[in-house]
């Protein structure tokens, strides 16, 4: 099971991650406009970045390799695309076919299963606690 969920979650990120180069435009709405303003970057940049991220993470959930590392990684990279995805709900920005309030939403509760879901099939929470169980004995 663990294997699969990999395969899959690295897949939908190398599909995501090839969309930021194929539907660019599509992928602004989710750019946070604070992001483009206080930090200096450009729109453009933080799309084809976050599908380089996108691509490299799904071929390293695929290959399996370091899955413990990978999975935290991708976890994170989960974590930190959080304030777009927040900030997509609160401009009512309309993107990636999210064109409703209550779609964009939605997605914000996703975000978190997302996290879990990399944490799970690489087992960097299984290892996790075996650590921290070893260190309370």
């Amino acid at each position: 099971m663990r294997v699969a969920g990999r395969v899959l979650l690295g897949l939908a990120l190398l599909v995501a991650g090839v969309g930021h180069f194929v539907n660019t435009e599509e992928f602004y709405g989710q750019v946070p406009e604070w992001l483009t303003r206080w930090a200096w970057l450009d729109a453009e940049l933080v799309v084809l970045g976050s599908g380089v991220v996108e691509i490299v993470l799904g071929a390293a959930l695929v290959v399996g390799r370091h899955q413990v590392v990978v999975g935290w990684v991708v976890a994170a990279f989960f974590v930190a695309v959080f304030p777009g995805n927040v900030s997509q709900y609160v401009t009512g920005s309309d993107a990636f076919g999210l064109e409703t309030d209550r779609s964009r939403l939605v997605r914000l509760f996703f975000q978190p299963l997302l996290v879990i879901w990399a944490l799970w099939c690489t087992g960097a929470w299984a290892a996790w606690r075996s650590r921290t169980q070893q260190r309370g004995r």
